[in-house]
């Protein structure tokens, strides 16, 4: 492949590729729920660029291309909420999410002293859930939203400095 996956912070620039990839990326969460109102794929582009503005936005690039991102944001007692964690399906299972997941972490722990990290998903999402317990999250909770859709909510404390 002659270029590298890189991780930076996302721009305005990267809002149509971000949404496209995001729109992809979910179809297989809206099958597995039967359900395509989820708010990743209704999400509309000015909302995104609401997001890119305010919260921390990480990408992944291949070249010139977005094939990764994450979001995240800190709130006034310092949880970090981190979501949106998306990898393009043909770099699905290479270590990329878990590349996005660091990178986010450290931004938030860096720029916005988060003391706490916290990220769901649903209860059937499988991959993502044993992404995330591979990275140190923990379940700390489960909330039954309708017959088809429990989302798990994980959390993690950061790792102490060095």
């Amino acid at each position: 492949m002659g270029t590298s996956v890189t991780i930076s912070t996302a721009t305005d620039d990267d809002a149509e590729q971000i949404l496209k990839l995001q729109y992809l990326c979910y179809q297989p969460e809206a099958e597995l729920y039967d359900d395509y109102g989820i708010e990743p794929l209704t999400q509309t582009l000015d909302s995104l660029r609401a997001e890119l503005s305010g919260d921390c936005v990480m990408v992944a690039r291949l070249g010139r291309e977005v094939v990764g991102s994450v979001r995240g944001t800190v709130d006034a007692d310092g949880t970090a909420r981190i979501g949106k964690l998306i990898v393009h399906p043909r770099l699905q299972r290479h270590g990329l999410g878990g590349r996005l997941l660091a990178a986010v972490e450290q931004r938030l722990a860096e720029d916005r002293s988060a003391k706490r990290y916290r990220l769901f998903t649903g209860h059937r999402s499988e991959a993502n859930l044993r992404l995330y317990r591979s990275h140190g999250y923990a379940p700390v909770g489960t909330e039954q939203l309708s017959q088809r859709l429990s989302l798990v909510t994980l959390e993690k404390e950061p790792a102490a400095a060095l």
